[in-house]
């Protein structure tokens, strides 16, 4: 089977499911807030890797031989009940702007999060190496965009975002 199939849940998710719970919700998740030096670097490369990642897998197998396939299958199943949780909790801010309800009263970041566990899923599914690579430049990345993104919140929330901050770890 080719791994292109393993980015519909994915795809049908991020627009699909987001559309379905709140259409607004769509342009704040595409929304990239202003980035300032290395930021801008690591932005470059996070759209890269991001594209990068969703072609390379239309060329990988699905390798149900591999002994990685099993423990993949999970993490890749896990991944998509976390994203589909954090999109649910996305869609609906509180009257503030800010998210807190769901898993965001467990981490700032649930979505990269389960964009991690999805894709190291994908990864050990097609005992793909050079997947693992690209999954590593794109957390690397996600994080200074993370810090872009808290920054900004910072700045339009003022001390709810802080306080929020204090409460709540970045990633868990």
């Amino acid at each position: 089977m080719n791994g292109f199939l393993l980015l519909i849940p994915l795809i049908a998710i991020r627009y699909g499911l987001l559309w379905l719970i709140a259409k607004e919700a769509l342009n704040r998740a595409a929304f990239f807030p202003p980035m300032f030096g290395n930021e801008k670097i690591a932005s470059a490369f996070y759209q890269l890797t991001t594209i990068l990642i969703f072609v390379y897998l239309c060329f990988l197998k699905i390798n149900t031989a591999s002994v990685w396939f099993y423990p993949g299958a999970i993490i890749y199943s896990l991944g998509i009940l976390f994203f589909s949780a954090s999109v649910s909790n996305y869609a609906k801010p509180e009257k503030n702007g800010i998210n807190l309800k769901g898993l965001y009263r467990i981490s700032r970041n649930p979505m990269y999060i389960a964009y991690f566990i999805y894709f190291l899923g994908c990864v050990l599914i097609t005992n793909s190496f050079i997947l693992f690579l690209l999954l590593i430049i794109f957390q690397i990345s996600a994080h200074w965009i993370i810090l872009s993104e808290e920054r900004w919140c910072l700045n339009k929330f003022g001390e709810e975002y802080t306080n929020y901050m204090k409460k709540v770890r970045r990633y868990i």
